[in-house]
């Protein structure tokens, strides 16, 4: 028997023990090697914070159970495939796949991780897989002012893609002033949002907070675009759309992983562009907090209560 986790009821988990089905000639068995818990998703799930208008659309590819609870929910696994075709056995793997010591899924599920891209780093192709459309969203030309604000996962994901683009200044903002270290680690400049650059052609928002968002738009020079990225669940929040923005001609446009940002592309190989990106050994700092697989029942309450600090907990796997 293998084991998941689940949240039996919002601010409560568990480890269950998972009976696996007997792999098809088109399966993959995956031996999971670690996992990771992508903190502004996975922690609004463990709250119960998905609002019901939202269950189908928040739905993981391999969730089971329906929210608020009990549910099996996460997308975020590495592991070395045990069983299926022989191109992949033996390989490591990604897949979008929740908490769980082993699974079977169709071959066609899981993406092999280049040598280059060690597998705890791996884990974070899906939230490199955000980045990338956003950025294919945002169409960031030669020269850009930028500003990213929040620099969780995805933010800072964001920021470190966009900073490569020739000749644009990119600054990371954030309210805590730690998170310097974060994109120092990244190559990217840092700012509060007191001290942020304004007269930016483009601003992407990733703070899921109204101030964050008041601030992008005050920091858009005319013309300019703010792409939402945020994730706000049951919470409203408010725009104000009053003042410069008419006047200004500011936009304000939503990015979403669910949609692959390019007609031209297909989801198979965003994923595929988010894994070779990993090979930069600077996304390792996104990865700031570590846990054994039995732990997560305890840990995931004081996550989401905010007493961890991790933007990314690697959950490690105890070798069989």
């Amino acid at each position: 028997m293998e084991q998941a986790f689940w949240v039996q009821s919002p601010g409560s988990g568990q480890l269950r023990e998972e009976r696996l089905p007997e792999p098809g000639p088109d399966d993959v068995l995956v031996r999971t090697l670690c996992s990771g818990v992508s903190r502004g998703t996975e922690t609004l799930v463990f709250r119960g914070g998905v609002p019901a208008s939202q269950h189908d659309v928040m739905r993981a590819p391999f969730q089971e159970g329906e929210f608020p609870g009990p549910v099996k929910y996460g997308y975020l696994n590495v592991g070395v495939v045990e069983q299926g075709p022989p191109h992949l056995e033996g390989r490591t793997v990604f897949c979008l796949y929740p908490h769980q010591t082993a699974y079977v899924v169709p071959a066609s599920a899981v993406t092999p991780v280049p040598d280059a891209v060690p597998p705890g780093r791996a884990i974070l192709a899906g939230t490199v897989e955000t980045a990338v459309n956003a950025v294919w969203d945002a169409r960031p030309r030669l020269g850009d002012r930028i500003a990213v604000i929040g620099a969780g996962m995805v933010g800072a994901s964001v920021a470190k893609l966009l900073s490569g683009f020739p000749a644009t200044k990119v600054q990371l903002v954030d309210v805590d002033p730690a998170k310097a270290d974060i994109a120092a680690a990244l190559g990217v400049d840092f700012s509060t949002p007191e001290d942020a650059r304004g007269d930016c052609d483009l601003v992407v928002h990733a703070s899921a907070s109204e101030d964050g968002l008041a601030k992008a738009l005050q920091l858009l020079a005319p013309e300019g675009e703010v792409v939402e990225l945020s994730w706000y669940g049951d919470r409203r929040v408010s725009v104000p759309l009053g003042e410069n923005f008419h006047s200004r001609r500011l936009v304000i446009r939503s990015s979403q992983v669910g949609t692959v940002a390019r007609p031209d592309r297909s989801y198979a190989q965003r994923l595929a562009v988010a894994l070779d990106l990993l090979a930069d050994p600077a996304f390792e700092a996104l990865v700031s907090g570590e846990c054994m697989f039995d732990d997560l029942p305890s840990v995931l309450p004081r996550l989401a209560a905010n007493e961890l600090s991790a933007l990314c907990l690697r959950v490690m796997y105890q070798p069989q």
